[in-house]
């Protein structure tokens, strides 16, 4: 099993990147990677937040495979729960738990439900991202536990860990423990270690480029002509463009 990577921003990083939505982070996001923005870093799949009124989820991923159809499992390694928790605790939070049903597509059980939400709770962890199902979601939100999932389910079947601390691919995207994970009703992004102390910079400076620049001209359409305000808005992105170039030494997409 992989080694857990130590939390490369700090908390208070972490709180201003919460302020944004997934999508703003992404803008910023894209501005420092040296990876396709196109093809990867968020989720290939349709994702559902069971939980939108709470907003963004920020945090470092921890990881789990379950299997709830299969009861192997438990007789197999009968104290893997243990296990397991003894691992979540030992890695620095805040953290989102990462969870790779092999059911899927064919979801039977859930791995989180009021119970397991408040331990996780309790060991650092403000949420989770399921390939698999959840229930007992006003439980699971009136404990702080934040969820997206592929579905709801009635039952936990015979959910238990099978590995954990590992690779896992969830809604066609993989992740590694260590990776910095924002979420909310869009979707997720996945940040690997070295692209996340810029992170913050470049998404507080995207959105405030935006703010300050198309957004603004975009507004200001009352009582001017259609000529004018293509005019007002051609020198707003050009303005923005100009800011990204000057900022990230390269072309901006606009």
């Amino acid at each position: 099993m992989n080694k857990a990577r130590m939390p490369a921003l700090s908390h208070a990083d972490l709180l201003q990147l919460k302020r944004w939505n997934t999508p703003t982070i992404y803008n910023g996001w894209e501005q420092i990677t040296k990876r396709d923005s196109a093809v990867v870093a968020f989720n290939l799949e349709e994702t559902r937040d069971f939980m939108p009124q709470m907003g963004p989820m920020v945090g470092y991923a921890v990881t789990v495979v379950i299997e709830p159809a299969n009861k192997v499992h438990r007789t197999a390694n009968p104290n893997a729960g243990n296990e397991y928790r003894r691992y979540m605790a030992s890695v620095p939070g805040p953290k989102i738990v990462i969870v790779q049903d092999l059911d899927k597509p064919r979801v039977i059980g859930s791995f989180w439900g009021e119970v397991n939400s408040n331990i996780h709770r309790a060991l650092g962890c403000v949420g989770t991202i399921t390939d698999g199902a959840i229930r007992d979601v006003d439980e699971m939100t009136n404990a702080g536990f934040k969820a997206l999932a592929r579905r709801l389910c009635v039952g936990h079947a015979h959910v238990h860990p099978v590995r954990w601390n590992c690779e896992v691919e969830v809604f066609g995207r993989v992740i590694r423990p260590g990776d910095l994970i924002h979420a909310d009703k869009h979707g997720f992004l996945v940040i690997p270690p070295e692209e996340q102390p810029a992170l913050l910079d470049a998404s507080r400076f995207m959105d405030a480029n935006e703010c300050e620049t198309v957004i603004p001209a975009a507004r200001s359409a009352a009582g001017k002509t259609t000529e004018e305000v293509l005019t007002g808005i051609e020198s707003a992105v050009a303005q923005f463009s100009a800011n990204v170039k000057a900022k990230f030494r390269r072309e901006g997409e606009w």
